[in-house]
């Protein structure tokens, strides 16, 4: 369990046991809706740390992180270090986020994405939306416009056009694609299109046209909201 070695492990009083059953309670009366963000975290937190009052520290981590979209997203490292954390309870959460992502994920997988154009965007901001670092996406699709692989081609600012251009195309001839959506991230919050991002996805819609592959999209991620190059008129 994640507390001091050093110290004698505190034990639960009747109120919080108590508390901790009206949350189960609660959860399992009215789902997810009837429970308060720290009050989810704070549950979870006591899964792994069951001897301790865990709503002080879902709190802190909430301010820590900015809400709970950019705590589920944290690196397990990051998290291990808010004072109170440890390998642990840092699992509970990674677990908490991996298990949500890969829901959004099945989601996505079911129909045709151009089809399912909310259910994409619900697992994009959930797995990119609050990354420290920028990260360049391509999804690949079939002739039925089905999902064929999800692949992170980069980390980093994108600033070789005509070198990323290529690198992309030849991956979809490589997979046999006949559809690609381009997806990234924004570190700062601000999902607004860069010059650099409208070249090189002009650049990659060019070059894919010419050898039959369509480029459907290119969708920028930031935890402020998103924004899609089709939508504006830049593709």
């Amino acid at each position: 369990m994640d507390v001091p070695a050093t110290k004698p492990t505190p034990q639960p009083n009747g109120d919080a046991t108590g508390h901790r059953a009206r949350l189960r309670r609660r959860l399992f009366e009215g789902g997810g809706d009837a429970l308060l963000d720290h009050e989810l975290i704070e549950y979870l937190l006591a899964l792994a740390i069951p001897r301790r009052d865990t709503k002080p520290l879902a709190k802190a981590l909430l301010r820590e992180f900015g809400g709970i979209g950019g705590l589920l997203a944290a690196d397990g490292e990051a998290l291990a270090r808010v004072p109170g954390m440890g390998e642990t309870s840092a699992a509970a959460i990674k677990i908490a986020h991996a298990a949500a992502l890969r829901l959004l994920r099945a989601e996505v997988m079911e129909r045709p994405v151009l089809s399912n154009w909310q259910a994409l965007l619900d697992y994009l901001r959930a797995d990119m939306a609050h990354h420290g670092v920028e990260r360049v996406r391509v999804l690949h699709l079939d002739s039925r416009n089905r999902l064929l692989r999800d692949e992170l081609m980069s980390e980093g600012t994108i600033d070789e056009a005509a070198l990323y251009a290529r690198e992309v195309i030849r991956r979809a001839i490589d997979l046999k694609s006949t559809g690609i959506i381009l997806v990234h991230n924004h570190p700062s919050g601000d999902a607004s299109p860069s010059r650099a991002d409208i070249d090189v996805t002009r650049a990659i819609a060019d070059a894919g046209r010419r050898l039959g592959i369509a480029l459907h999209d290119h969708i920028i991620i930031a935890a402020g909201g998103h924004t899609s190059l089709r939508a504006q008129g830049l593709i």
